[in-house]
């Protein structure tokens, strides 16, 4: 079977569960048409490039799919129809990268950076003083 990598925006005023729970039922929908998802990333709320229907942001999704061409259809005149899918992208691709995409490497590198550089300060996550209760 062709593999592909499909990429899809969702509406921002999900919640990151709700948009995550779109991306299950997708990957449903690709298993019951005979294909598979072999790896799922949510990369978060992001900022758009330009408008796209009056939303400045949208929540990202994206999917590596081992499908037949007719799954492929399916998903993509599904998401046509949803209401909560701004925009997709499919591409097919010779083969799959099992690894973390690049936007997960940039911000998992972005919170080692952060991580260290509080190392470095001298800082450490501040307890929360004075949480004494009073009866």
């Amino acid at each position: 079977m062709p593999f592909y990598e499909h990429t899809l925006i969702a509406r921002p005023d999900l919640t990151a569960q709700q948009a995550q729970t779109l991306g299950e039922t997708l990957a449903q929908l690709i298993a019951e048409h005979g294909g598979k998802v072999t790896k799922t990333e949510y990369w978060g709320l992001r900022n758009l490039a330009y408008r796209i229907k009056k939303n400045r942001k949208g929540h990202y999704l994206h999917f590596n799919i081992d499908a037949p061409a007719a799954a492929i259809a399916e998903l993509e005149r599904t998401e046509r129809i949803n209401e909560d899918v701004l925009r997709y992208l499919t591409v097919r691709v010779d083969k799959l990268d099992p690894g973390p995409s690049p936007i997960m490497l940039a911000k998992a590198s972005r919170d080692e950076r952060a991580k260290r550089e509080r190392e470095l300060r001298g800082e450490a996550r501040p307890e929360r003083e004075g949480t004494t209760e009073t009866v």
